[in-house]
């Protein structure tokens, strides 16, 4: 072999060795940023979270339905409604290919043709929705008090506009809790 061989050979060894390196440095970093993902998940807030936004989501998915499926096509036979919710629409700037005597049947059709739409039905069915959503949530913590005597539902207490006191007395129980604690202390 010549010693130019040997010279490529010996780089492509160099080059090898600083991949290998770095290949490693890579793994050790994706080891590190998985274990402390883990121990970032494992924590039992972190699941209670989770675990509350999934129900959260599939009650919002429940109620949402109800009130689309159920509740607005009963609320739609009203006279003066006598259409879906979601399909109460005002074309505000009419589109190009606007037709005054067809007009527009859906909103769908009225944004493809450019128009720009108010549309208050879809408005008013999310509000329904997210109604829907707060009155039964309110009721399950009710019932929850019910059941468990926790209070989870607190009412709100106001400031002292000079002091900024808790008028409802929460920082004098605060100062009274921390003070036998700092007789256990001692």
């Amino acid at each position: 072999m010549s010693g130019r061989s040997l010279g490529k050979m010996r780089g492509l060894d160099e080059s090898t060795d600083l991949l290998l390196r770095v290949g490693q440095t890579a793994g050790e970093q994706v080891r590190h940023g998985w274990d402390a993902f883990l121990n970032f998940a494992a924590r039992d807030n972190v699941l209670e979270v989770a675990l509350g936004l999934i129900i959260a989501n599939s009650f919002t998915k429940v109620v949402t339905s109800f009130v689309s499926d159920i509740v607005l096509p009963v609320v739609s036979l009203l006279p003066f409604l006598n259409r879906n919710m979601d399909q109460k629409f005002a074309v505000l700037s009419q589109g190009p290919h606007y037709d005054p005597e067809k007009g527009y049947n859906t909103v769908k059709q009225a944004r493809d043709d450019g128009a720009l739409v108010l549309a208050w039905g879809g408005f008013v069915e999310n509000m329904l929705s997210f109604l829907g959503v707060s009155l039964t949530l309110f009721a399950v913590a009710h019932l929850y008090m019910l059941v468990s005597h926790n209070k989870i539902i607190k009412p709100t207490a106001s400031r002292c506009l000079n002091c900024s006191s808790w008028q409802d007395g929460r920082e004098d129980v605060c100062k009274d809790d921390e003070v036998e604690e700092d007789e256990y202390r001692l």
